[in-house]
C-alpha cells in the first residue's frame, strides 16, 4: 500500500482550458490525472449527437487533450481517469487507441465503464414500477416519456476501482460522479473497504474539491482576487492524499493563482445544499466536520471529515424536450440610455400583444443596469445599456415570429440604437432537467479493458 498519491484536477467542465491537463501531467509529479467534463445539461447534448451520428456522443475535447498527454502517461505512468465518455464511452475509447496509434504508444490499457445509460431501459424500468418522480414537483417520469432525450443514473467510485484492479491505465465512463473519480483512486491504492464511512467521505470531499479545477485555485474567487497571481497560468488543484483520509490540497510550483483556506473554503461551499448531508453514490458525507489547516506555501490541510452510510437509490439526470426558445438583443446609447430600452422593450411587448402571441414566458434583461442584480441594482444613468429580451413557448411558429420583431425596433423604436447582429433570432430547443431516484438494485454497471 503507498504511503501517499497525488490526485490531480485536469478539467471542470466540458469547455475548460484545454492546457491545464498538459500543465499538470509536464509540470510536475502527479500519479493520476482526474478530468470531470460532464454537467446536467451535457448529457443531453452528446445524447443528440450520438442521434445524429453513432460514432459520437463522448466529449470530442477529450480527444485534443489525449493527444497531448499520452507520451507523459505512458512515460511517467499516470493513469487518466475521466467521465468524457458522456453517453458513448465506447467511441471515446477507439478514438484515444487511434490517437496512441498515431503517436507510437503501445502496451496501453483503456477501461470502459458503462450501464449508466438507462435510456433504452426507460420503458422497462417503468413497466416494472419504478416511477422516478421528479424530486421536486413529484411529477413521474412517465409524464415526459415521450420527450425524453437522455437519463442516466449517477455512478460512484467503485466501477473505477474495479478497472484499476484490471489493470486499466486509462478509464472512460459515462455519468460517473464528479467525486467518484479522484475518491476511486484513494479506494484503490490504500485498500479502503466500502463501508469505510468516514474515508469515503474523505475521498468525496477530496473529489468536490478536485471536481472545479481551478476553482479551488483562486479561479471565480470572492476574496481578494486581485491579489491572485499569474492567473493567465493558473495551476489546477492536485490532491495529495494520505491512508488515513487526511489530505494537502496544493499546485504545481510555479504555476498561478493560490491554494489558501480561503479559496479551498469557497469551493467546498459550492453546490451542497445541506451540509450535514452531501450524498454520493457512495457514502453521505458531512461538510460541516471538515478542518482546514493553512500550511502555507500554496498548501492546505484537510482532515477530520465524518460520513454516513450511502442511500439505497441512484440519483437519476435525465433531460427532455420542454419547447423552445429565442433571444433577441439591441443596444441603446446615451443619454438616457435605459430609458429608450425600456420604451423599445414596451413597443415590442404590445407589438407581440397585437400579434395575438403567446408564449409561456417573457423575460426581459436590461444589460449595463440591472441584469445581474435585478432589482436591487442602483439607479444609476449608464453610457450604454442592452436590451436582452427571449420568450419560451411551445408554439414554435409563435416563438419564430417573435424573431421578426427585433430588427423592426432599429427604424421603428427609441432612437441610438446599435448592436443588432448575428441575424434574426431562431427557435431553439428547450432541454429541460428531470432529477429522480432509482433503485441501485436495478442497475448493472460493466467494466472492460482493452489493450492496444
Amino acid at each position: 500500500m503507498k504511503t501517499s498519491i497525488r490526485i490531480a484536477s485536469g478539467q471542470g467542465f466540458w469547455g475548460d482550458l484545454q492546457q491545464a491537463p498538459f500543465q499538470q501531467v509536464s509540470r510536475g509529479p502527479i500519479d493520476y490525472l482526474v478530468m470531470d467534463y460532464l454537467a446536467e445539461v451535457t448529457m443531453s447534448i452528446l445524447q443528440k449527437q450520438r442521434m445524429k451520428n453513432p460514432e459520437l456522443g463522448y466529449a470530442r475535447d477529450l480527444i485534443d487533450v489525449c493527444r497531448d498527454v499520452l507520451p507523459y502517461i505512458s512515460e511517467r505512468g499516470i493513469k487518466l481517469i475521466t467521465n468524457g465518455g458522456g453517453v458513448n464511452p465506447v467511441a471515446a475509447k477507439d478514438r484515444i487507441f487511434e490517437v496512441a496509434h498515431e503517436l507510437g504508444i503501445s502496451g496501453l490499457k483503456i477501461g470502459v465503464i458503462t450501464g449508466d445509460d438507462i435510456l433504452p431501459r426507460i420503458d422497462e424500468l417503468l413497466a416494472d414500477g419504478h416511477v422516478m418522480q421528479h424530486m421536486e414537483t413529484g411529477l413521474p417520469m412517465e409524464t415526459v416519456r415521450e420527450r425524453l432525450l437522455s437519463a442516466n443514473v449517477y455512478t460512484g467510485a467503485w466501477p473505477i476501482v474495479e478497472a484499476l484492479r484490471q489493470g486499466a491505465d486509462i478509464i472512460v465512463t459515462g455519468r460517473t460522479t464528479d467525486t467518484g473519480l479522484t475518491l476511486a483512486p484513494m479506494i484503490y491504492e490504500f485498500g479502503w473497504q466500502p463501508t469505510d464511512w468516514n474515508l469515503m467521505a474523505a475521498g468525496t470531499v477530496a473529489g468536490h474539491i478536485n471536481e472545479c479545477g481551478a476553482q479551488a485555485t483562486g479561479g471565480n474567487f470572492l476574496g481578494d482576487w486581485r491579489s491572485l497571481p499569474d492567473m493567465h497560468d493558473v495551476g489546477f488543484p492536485i490532491i495529495e492524499a494520505f491512508p488515513d483520509g487526511s489530505f494537502v490540497v496544493t499546485k504545481h510550483d510555479g504555476t498561478g493563482g493560490a491554494v489558501t483556506r480561503e479559496t479551498v473554503s469557497e469551493q467546498l461551499l459550492y453546490e451542497i445544499g445541506d451540509p450535514t448531508d452531501y450524498i454520493t453514490p457512495d457514502c453521505v458525507a458531512d461538510f460541516t466536520s471538515i478542518h482546514l489547516e493553512d500550511l502555507g506555501n500554496n498548501r492546505v490541510r484537510v482532515y477530520g471529515i465524518t460520513g454516513k452510510p450511502s442511500t439505497p437509490f441512484y440519483k437519476v439526470s435525465a433531460s427532455y424536450l420542454d419547447g423552445y426558445v429565442a433571444f433577441g438583443s439591441l443596444t441603446y446609447s446615451a443619454p438616457d440610455a435605459y430609458e429608450k430600452a425600456q420604451a423599445a422593450d414596451r413597443i415590442l411587448r404590445k407589438r407581440l400583444e397585437v400579434l395575438g402571441l403567446q408564449f409561456d414566458e417573457i423575460r426581459t434583461e436590461f444589460v449595463g443596469m440591472n441584469a445581474c442584480h435585478g432589482a436591487l441594482a442602483a439607479p444609476i444613468e449608464p453610457n450604454e445599456v442592452m436590451l436582452r429580451i427571449g420568450v419560451r413557448g411551445h408554439d414554435r411558429s409563435a416563438v419564430s415570429r417573435f424573431g421578426m420583431e427585433i430588427a423592426p425596433l432599429i427604424l421603428t423604436g427609441p432612437p441610438s440604437v446599435t448592436g443588432f447582429s448575428g441575424g434574426r433570432p431562431k427557435p431553439s430547443d428547450v432541454v429541460a432537467y428531470f432529477p429522480a431516484l432509482l433503485d441501485k438494485n436495478v442497475v448493472t454497471m460493466h467494466v472492460h479493458v482493452d489493450a492496444l
